[in-house]
């Protein structure tokens, strides 16, 4: 049972990180010319939701065997 746990745990992990770098990435790409013109806080914002709801959508398929 912990083992299983441990196992989503790793797997919510890579998904939260790719999840948080798609967003990075997207809201980098939008209206910026240099990076001076980054609005860091605003990425840092969008990734911190992203990697929430993430969470939140991966506690949601935990198996209740799991816990």
């Amino acid at each position: 049972m912990k083992n299983k746990f441990i196992n989503w745990l790793k797997v919510a992990g890579v998904k939260v990180a790719k999840t948080m770098a798609e967003t990075a990435l997207a809201v980098i790409g939008t209206n910026t010319i240099g990076i001076t013109q980054v609005d860091w806080l605003g990425v840092l914002s969008a990734c911190a939701l992203s990697g929430v709801v993430t969470i939140l959508f991966n506690i949601k398929s935990l198996p209740e065997s799991a816990i």
